[in-house]
This record gives structure tokens, sequence and C-alpha cells, in this order.
């Protein structure tokens, strides 16, 4: 009963990996059958290498969540961890990000190649969280706040308060 937690957590993450392999799936496959047999005449080498460019981004967010999700057992087999919470954001979520836009890049490509530039979306978030990251280190205190009037008074009526000496009443018989 202790281990209920972990049990249902390894339960969810086998079939949120299971989910996640089944859109992979369907995903290689819309694309193989509609753009390599029915557009065969227009596939071209270009369209080899956006396979496999695919296949790669898949594989490497793929085996990155699915070590997250692997529980962990003790020496004798029982079950200490049901894997890492798949819902949560951080790492986990940008790894789910990739996945589904690379389905999105690949399915929408067989309708046109101009999709393939979605694909920067994933280095320019990168970018951006970087900035914000980056940003953090390099602005403390060189720059000075702007303080108006009112909430300079507001300040200073507080310090003053804070600084006064507090007195407690007692009652004297």
């Amino acid at each position: 009963m202790a281990k209920q937690g972990a049990k249902k957590r390894k339960e969810e993450n086998i079939r949120h990996m299971t989910r996640l392999r089944y859109i992979i799936i369907a995903c290689n496959v819309i694309y193989v059958l509609i753009r390599m047999l029915i557009f065969h005449s227009t596939f071209t080498w270009k369209h080899w290498i956006g396979l496999v460019v695919t296949s790669v981004a898949y594989l490497i967010p793929y085996q990155q969540l699915d070590k997250m999700a692997t529980p962990a057992y003790d020496e004798d087999g029982e079950l200490l961890d049901g894997g890492f919470d798949m819902t949560t954001g951080g790492v986990c979520g940008y790894l789910h990000d990739v996945i589904y836009i690379t389905c999105f890049v690949q399915v929408m490509s067989i309708i046109s190649g101009k999709f393939w530039y979605t694909y920067l979306v994933i280095p320019a978030f990168g970018i951006y969280q970087s900035f914000g990251f980056i940003k953090g280190f390099l602005s403390h205190g060189s720059e000075e706040s702007y303080e108006d009037d009112k909430t300079r008074k507001k300040r200073e009526k507080m310090e003053k308060k804070a600084s006064r000496a507090k007195f407690v009443k007692t009652r004297t018989r």
C-alpha cells in the first residue's frame, strides 16, 4: 500500500510513452504513404534527408523521455520509484515540444517544403530562454530603478515605522 503512488506513476508512464510512440509511428506512416507513394514523382533526395532528420529528431527526445519514465527497483525487485512525472514542465516539457513540433513539420512538409522553417522555433526558443538566464547574471546592480515621489514617500514612511521602538503594553496591578 505504501508504494501505491509509485505503481500508479509507473502505469501512467507506460501509457504515456505508448501513446507517444503511436503518435510518432502515425506521423511516419502518413509521411511515407502520402509523400513517398502518392507524390512519388516529386520525391527527391532532399525528402530522404528530411525523413532522416525527423527520425533523429524523434529518436533523441523519445530516448530521453524513456529514460526519465523508467521506474527504479531495489535489489529484491521491489518498486522504489515509478519514474519521472511526464506531466511536469521543464526539460520534460521541452522534449515533448520537440516531438510535437517534429510531428507537425513532418506531416505539413507533405503540403509544402516551407514548413521546414518551423524547426527554427526550437533554437529561437532556446536563445530566448538563454537570454533571460544570462540577463539575470548581468543586470545585478547595473540598472537603477526609477522611483516616483509617491513610492518614495511610502517607502520612507514604512522604513520610519519599522525603525520605531516597539512598546508592549502590559497591565500593572
